[in-house]
């Protein structure tokens, strides 16, 4: 190597025995600092980040760019750096700025080799090279683990999990450490001081206790891979451990769902868990749920309940109705990713909220997903062909169907234990309007028709979950539970005359209720009533247990849902299903 050689010459000039040109190298590399390098082939720059004179510098380069122009942009911007410093403590001193025009020593080495200036960057900055600034040195950390994204939650609640949003390059975040503190006693954070922070845990998820109410929290995380660490980030809670809310509706649910199921059976839940655009109107606030604490309304404090309670379902597939876009993506895909399970998500057209489904990992390879509008796929698919010539002969009933954005969530997943077995998982929150019943069953249709088309493509077993918005008495319920409904239902004259049709519906699939017909799943201030639903074919799967709904005292302990003990106005469905 020529740096090895040229060190060789030195030594033996000198009259230094041979031996000590390990040592001289060694000195030479000496205590390193850390440049690091992100190169990733899809982008057209590179960028070059590392620490000098105290001041931070990152750099974006062309990657076909020579190394000669990176390393001549480096030592100017060191010079310019340097005469800044110069000239502002000259100016406190009142004395004229010395020269500070001399060029640092700039070069990249490797495996202790000078690298050509004439190389291209993205070839010249390999992982373990060494460059030299003036006197300073730096290793070389290409493509390092690195968090792009690492948040704590704003609401902390003692007995509630507190789950971080974590996102890692070049890393896997089941390779990061973590390391979680307390503060020693209240206040006692202040910046720079280490001294304040107690140990507290060592998972990627803490849930804080009764004894950290008052206290902050501190999250040192490390990215890593299957080799090697990248550097470590500190998160610091922006508010204290707050004491929770004590007991709630689903604490005692959690007694029958302790342990994740075996592979023989699937846990099912699905839930609506009042999206955070209608919990916070003036209506909801006022009108809807009055009797509900303000506090108990905000996102980031329902967001705590619901992260808890559906974490302590164990459950293997969850299906969530009216899911803020932020929600999931802040919020629940990375608490439940710490549990163990993938999700998929779906807005409705012109809205900020939307349908979610979640899958655990160890149970289900993710197939596909086959989502659709009702409505766009009404007017558009020939499949539906029949059904839009009959709805088009009412133009006052097809307008109100089309305007909906009500949407289908399909989502197509194999068995890891047994790849024979799939499941195609159905989720939809339809037409809210309690004179709807004859645009509900319109959608649901369309939504029969959708799935019976996806189940072909991937023969396996059918559930269908979500806030259908009708009552075991309902037009709907009669069609999915009994599969047909006569032309002459009185759904069809729902809102009278002038929107009534009058079709005969069949259901390609034979459902039943996994659940039954529970006295309600929603319960508010002016209505109780059975809406939700987990839908399934007894073919491949049948009802091992119905985890237990809260009791009507738990319901009602703040009048009505949602509560300070109850995240949404809901109640989730939660069943174990036994494969056949």
């Amino acid at each position: 190597m020529l740096r090895r050689a040229f060190l060789s010459g030195l030594f033996s000039r000198r009259g230094l025995p041979a031996v000590d040109i390990n040592a001289a190298v060694r000195r030479f590399y000496g205590r390193m600092e850390r440049a690091v390098v992100r190169c990733v082939p899809w982008e057209s720059k590179l960028t070059i980040s590392f620490t000098i004179d105290g001041s931070h510098k990152h750099m974006l380069r062309d990657q076909t760019e020579e190394l000669g122009k990176a390393l001549a942009r480096i030592s100017n911007s060191v010079i310019k750096a340097r005469g800044k410093g110069k000239k502002a403590k000259a100016s406190k001193a009142g004395e004229a700025a010395a020269d500070v025009s001399e060029e640092p020593v700039v070069r990249l080495y490797f495996n202790g080799d000078f690298v050509s200036e004439d190389s291209l960057n993205s070839d010249a900055w390999q992982d373990g090279a060494v460059l030299q600034v003036g006197e300073t040195k730096y290793k070389i950390d290409r493509n390092p683990p690195t968090f792009t994204t690492a948040e704590l939650p704003a609401s902390l609640l003692a007995g509630f999990p507190v789950c971080p949003k974590l996102e890692v390059e070049f890393g896997d975040l089941k390779d990061c450490t973590f390391t979680w503190y307390r503060e020693s006693s209240p206040n006692a954070h202040a910046p720079g001081q280490d001294g304040c922070w107690l140990e507290a845990g060592s998972e990627r998820v803490f849930t804080p206790s009764n004894l950290d109410i008052g206290l902050r929290l501190k999250l040192k995380c490390t990215p890593g891979n299957e080799s090697r660490y990248g550097a470590a980030k500190e998160l610091v809670s922006s508010g204290t451990v707050e004491a929770g809310p004590g007991v709630c509706t689903f604490d005692n649910r959690h007694m029958y769902t302790k342990k994740v199921t075996d592979a023989s059976t699937v846990r099912v839940v699905s839930y609506n868990i009042l999206a955070d655009i209608y919990a916070q109107t003036e209506l909801s606030k006022t009108v809807l749920y009055p009797y509900c604490a303000p506090y108990a309304l905000e996102l980031d404090y329902r967001q705590s309940l619901i992260k808890k309670e559906l974490s302590g379902y164990n459950a293997d597939i969850i299906c969530l109705q009216e899911v803020d876009k932020g929600a999931f993506s802040d919020s629940l895909s990375p608490a439940l990713d710490a549990f163990g399970m993938d999700g998929v998500f779906r807005i409705k057209e012109k809205q900020h909220e939307g349908l979610a489904t979640f899958y655990r990992r160890s149970k289900f390879k993710f197939i596909g997903q086959h989502d659709i509008m009702l409505s766009e796929a009404l007017m558009k698919e020939a499949v539906h062909s029949m059904l839009l010539e009959k709805v088009s002969r009412n133009p006052t009933l097809k307008e109100k169907v089309v305007q909906r954005s009500t949407t289908l969530q399909v989502t197509v997943l194999q068995s890891v234990s047994d790849p024979s077995k799939t499941v195609c998982v159905g989720n939809t929150h339809l037409y809210w309007h309690p004179k709807g019943g004859n645009v509900r069953l319109i959608q649901m249709a369309v939504a029969l028709k959708h799935l019976k088309q996806v189940s072909e493509e991937h023969p396996g077993t059918l559930l269908f979950c979500g806030d259908f918005n009708s009552t075991p008495s309902s037009g709907l319920f009669q069609l999915l539970s009994q599969g047909s409904l006569p032309e002459d239902h009185s759904d069809w004259a729902s809102n009278g005359p002038e929107e009534l049709i009058k079709m005969e519906l069949l259901s390609p699939f034979q459902l039943t209720s996994a659940c039954g017909e529970p006295a309600y799943t929603n319960y508010v201030g002016g209505f109780h009533g059975c809406l939700d639903y987990i839908f399934m074919e007894l073919e491949a799967l049948q009802v091992e247990q119905v985890i237990p709904l809260p009791s009507h005292q738990e319901v009602t302990t703040y009048q009505a849902l949602p509560s300070v003990s109850h995240p949404s106005d809901h109640i989730a469905l939660v069943c174990d299903l036994k494969w056949k």
